[in-house]
């Protein structure tokens, strides 16, 4: 539990609540992005972004970045991992934010 009242102590404080904002603004702009550079180098058969990279911008919270990503420049759309890891990832990210919200004082529903 000290774990969980650690997250909750970070999530309440206006500060770090702000902090947290701001990363998460910055990681999806990335994700957005690094899908679209991806997409260019492969038009051009040049040097592509790995896969794993991709992956890793979603889990560490650029999720929602880089699914609109792949629909936007049209790119991984056809590759199972990423038609359902993406959506995954994304979904388990939102229902995190949900239940943290919803725990902390000010955001109960």
């Amino acid at each position: 539990m000290e774990i969980l009242d650690s997250i909750l102590a970070i999530t309440s404080n206006p500060t770090y609540r702000k902090i947290i904002f701001a990363y998460l603004i910055c990681i999806n702009i990335a994700g957005f992005a690094v899908m679209g550079i991806d997409k260019q180098r492969a038009i051009r058969d040049e040097w592509r972004i790995p896969e794993r990279t991709l992956f890793a911008y979603s889990l560490f919270g650029g999720s929602l970045g880089t699914w609109a990503g792949m629909y936007f420049w049209g790119h991984k759309t056809r590759k199972l991992p990423f038609i359902i890891g993406m959506p995954m990832i994304l979904g388990i990210h939102a229902t995190l934010f949900f239940i943290l919200m919803a725990m902390t004082a000010e955001y109960r529903f």
